[in-house]
């Protein structure tokens, strides 16, 4: 796997801050993915233990077996963090006392074609992250009409071509030209014209547009918002890293709970100079945190 390149977790040592992971505490990282941030916890606290949850099997497994070396301390999930409270009563695992998310990509997915993540080398277009289930980017895109793939990729990808992107796309699928992840950047490239020089690549917005819907990702993260509460135990801290407006957007908004939450800070922590220049890929990562309040009485206690 040599021409995987390295991972290098984003805003690694704000996230254990903000987590303050402590010897005997059990914490949760819910987007496994390399590993990076489980091996920080389980490297900044000792006798502390980790369950990593991921929903890509593959990754999962290959990262469990890097990570061998932590025994017992380090416990793996295959699913979703969405469905965080039931995998964890699944595993009999109690309250836990911190929950990190890094909601990026992560680089074993982008380096690997077959993924259908990446416009940059060419594959199907797939873009699940659980390949055992669900259905592919072509298989969404085929099931929608022009209007509704447009509304996919202004509401998700914040594109404000997105109707001429996917007038372009629809045509080269009834063209038969819409197979594989490079085919998908043509249509977007006819679209809306060649990136400037140093600029964004224009098949950016759409291809994140139809990852997110083919993952349902919003979704889950409103999922794991919802249900942190529940599995936390009082004062446990959940630091969620995101990568777009509409992740930190409700991020921000369910930190805003008061009542339920007390947020670390008042706005999110980005990445140093030092580290954009080191990873150009923490630019647009935005880290939250919050701690639940003591004095909550949480959904099973209430009832």
């Amino acid at each position: 796997m040599s021409d995987v390149p390295e991972h290098v977790p984003v805003l690694k040592r704000e996230t254990i801050e903000a987590i303050g992971p402590q010897s005997g505490g059990l914490y949760v990282d819910a987007t496994f993915g390399a590993g990076g941030h489980t091996q920080a916890l389980l490297e900044a606290a000792p006798g502390a233990t980790v369950i990593a949850i991921d929903r890509d099997r593959d990754v999962l497994l290959r990262t469990a077996e890097r990570l061998s070396q932590f025994g017992e301390r380090l416990r793996v999930i295959h699913g979703k963090f969405g469905d965080i409270a039931q995998l964890l009563q699944q595993a009999a695992v109690g309250k836990v006392d911190g929950i990190m998310a890094d909601l990026g990509i992560s680089s074993m997915q982008l380096a690997d074609a077959d993924r259908g993540m990446s416009f940059r080398a060419d594959g199907p277009l797939d873009m699940r992250m659980d390949r055992t289930r669900g259905e592919t980017a072509l298989e969404l895109i085929e099931s929608l009409d022009q209007e509704e793939l447009a509304d996919v990729i202004f509401r998700y990808g914040e594109e404000r071509r997105s109707r001429r992107v996917a007038r372009c796309i629809k045509q080269a699928q009834g063209d038969g030209r819409l197979q594989t992840t490079l085919d998908l950047r043509k249509a977007v490239v006819r679209a809306v014209g060649p990136a400037r020089v140093g600029g964004v690549d224009p098949a950016t917005r759409t291809f994140q547009a139809l990852r997110i819907a083919v993952n349902g990702e919003l979704d889950e993260l409103g999922q794991l918002l919802e249900s942190a509460p529940e599995v936390l135990a009082p004062a446990g801290v959940l630091a969620i890293i995101s990568f777009h407006s509409l992740e930190d957007r409700m991020v921000k908004r369910a930190f805003q709970d008061r009542e339920r939450w007390e947020a670390f800070f008042k706005k999110p922590v980005c990445a140093s100079p030092a580290e954009t220049h080191l990873n150009p890929r923490s630019r647009s990562a935005k880290m939250r945190a919050a701690r639940l309040r003591s004095g909550d009485l949480l959904p099973a206690e209430a009832s």
